[in-house]
């Protein structure tokens, strides 16, 4: 019988594939070993064979997906799903791993990307839950591509995703639109950026859908959804890139405060360092997209005739604010 682990905190970090995660992962654990902190990686993607970091933890020695594949016959999401319903039977496993690892320390968890393991099979929602019983806090980080913005179709899918996520997976949950250095990319975005974090009268982005029969066809259906998304008003995103030291501070800022990490004992967790994490500039509505709309959105562009740069600017007037009313604490 396993012996019952003591309080630890860390994050679950979950999003479709090719959101970025691993990146993540990689990032934010050299972030916070930065600032002194103990971190250990818990790489739970048996599919996960492209990784920036060396897991602490690894599923690969105890299941496989191309092996599950191979004996069984079976294709990649099906072979996921019985890869980690493998896993939750043997849950022993996963515990004496992580009893091994030193108390104190961070726990990152790369997880799989597949949707279906978030809205439809109950395995990720039981391995959770079963670290939850062992005073495990953790925080679900949930990982979508900000070129999705650019698409309201596909943002309001995103939107939907998301929702279904937070409700499925028990835990705190931050949703992060990762690689937003890149979010115009596909395209300009109908709004500012602030109108996509905050996703606030999603309505309007039914007024962007192209005038085509296609679209016409399933208007009842997005508006239906957007609707949902909008009664249940619990999706928001925090923009984040790892190229920003800023945004993925910001990011584990976020996160401390709903593990409840900021609130423990210990690494000079002060009052003023949890005043600074609960009230920070961060929080502000400017300076939430303030520096991304100043370095990312738009670009220049050089008029080889006049010899000059200009700025093309996204959205509305308020992007020609130059202010920050952010306060200081």
């Amino acid at each position: 019988m396993s012996v019952k682990a003591k309080t630890r905190f860390g994050q679950v970090v979950i999003g479709p594939p090719g959101s970025g995660k691993t990146t993540y992962v990689g990032a934010m654990a050299e972030l916070l070993r930065s600032l002194g902190r103990k971190v250990a990686i818990v790489n739970l993607d048996p599919a996960n064979e492209n990784m920036n970091y060396t897991p602490d933890i690894d599923i690969a020695n105890l299941v496989r997906v191309e092996e599950v594949m191979d004996e069984l016959g079976l294709g990649p999401n099906g072979g996921l799903v019985y890869a980690m319903q493998f896993l939750y039977k043997n849950l022993d496993w996963l515990e004496g791993q992580l009893n091994k690892v030193p108390e104190g320390t961070y726990l990152i968890m790369d997880c799989p990307g597949q949707v279906e393991l978030y809205t439809v099979d109950q395995s990720m929602k039981d391995i959770i839950e079963h670290l939850t019983v062992l005073d495990y806090r953790l925080a679900a980080v949930h990982l979508v591509d900000s070129h999705y913005c650019s698409d309201p179709g596909k943002f309001i899918a995103v939107c939907l995703t998301s929702l279904t996520t937070m409700l499925q997976i028990a835990l705190p949950h931050v949703n992060l639109l990762s690689k937003v250095d890149l979010v115009e990319r596909y395209g300009k975005l109908h709004f500012n950026l602030d109108y996509y974090t905050e996703v606030l009268d999603l309505e309007y982005l039914l007024d962007t859908f192209p005038d085509d029969n296609f679209t016409k066809k399933y208007k009842q259906l997005n508006e239906a959804l957007t609707g949902l998304i909008n009664d249940y008003s619990l999706v928001n995103f925090l923009p984040i890139t790892v190229k920003s030291k800023e945004r993925m501070l910001a990011a584990s800022q976020v996160v401390d405060k709903a593990n409840g990490y900021v609130f423990g004992s210990g690494e000079e967790r002060s009052m003023r360092n949890m005043m600074g994490s609960a009230m920070g500039g961060s929080d502000f509505e400017w300076a939430k997209t303030g520096d991304l709309r100043t370095e990312y959105m738009g670009d220049v562009r050089e008029d080889e005739e006049m010899g000059d740069h200009e700025k093309e600017l996204l959205g509305n007037d308020l992007d020609l604010v130059d202010i920050d009313p952010q306060f200081q604490v």
